[in-house]
């Protein structure tokens, strides 16, 4: 089926008059065709129809789409810095364990634990079997960057290491939580 007459069959369904291979409507006045005499109604037609679905949004509209987008950011991202807090707190915990093992090795090296933590990067005056480096110099700060908090000897055991939460001071709960290797 060629595209006049596809053209002539939708026009019949619509009520126009079809003749000759000539598309005609029943108006006094015919839209001029650009086509050469075939076509005119239909290009006049199709641009009211695009024109009628191209309205387009309105500025209400748009500021109510980016207030509600907003909204959902800011709760998505509150709760994504919230998690990746949650991870750093989990991960100071885990350091301490780490840490914990350091500090045992360079025990099992040299007797007893070392004075400060700094003693497991570099070698003290009085350590004979050192045989270090225990850590890497991050390896003393817990991941909000503040340093672990040593004691030797310690209150719960021959050494403690003490992890002070995101906020790096004494005390604090949720995420603020002290956390030490006894625990």
């Amino acid at each position: 089926m060629n595209n006049q007459n596809f053209n002539a069959a939708a026009w019949r369904r619509a009520g126009r008059n079809v003749s000759a291979g000539t598309l005609r409507s029943n108006s006094p006045h015919p839209l001029p065709s650009p086509a050469g005499g075939r076509g005119g109604v239909i290009v006049a037609l199709r641009a009211t129809a695009l024109s009628h679905r191209s309205r387009g949004f309105t500025l209400i509209e748009m500021m109510m789409v980016i207030g509600l987008i907003s909204i959902v950011g800011a709760i998505v991202i509150g709760k994504v810095y919230d998690n990746f807090n949650k991870g750093k707190y989990g991960a100071g915990k885990a350091a301490v364990h780490s840490m914990e093992m350091k500090v045992q090795a360079y025990i099992l090296d040299n007797g007893s634990p070392p004075s400060s933590l700094n003693d497991l990067i570099a070698r003290p005056g009085n350590a004979a079997n050192w045989t270090g480096p225990y850590a890497k110099p991050g390896d003393l700060n817990d991941p909000f960057g503040h340093p672990f908090q040593y004691k030797a000897p310690g209150d719960h055991g021959d050494f403690d290491i003490i992890f002070l939460g995101k906020d790096g001071a004494p005390g604090g709960d949720l995420l603020n939580k002290d956390y030490g290797n006894w625990e």
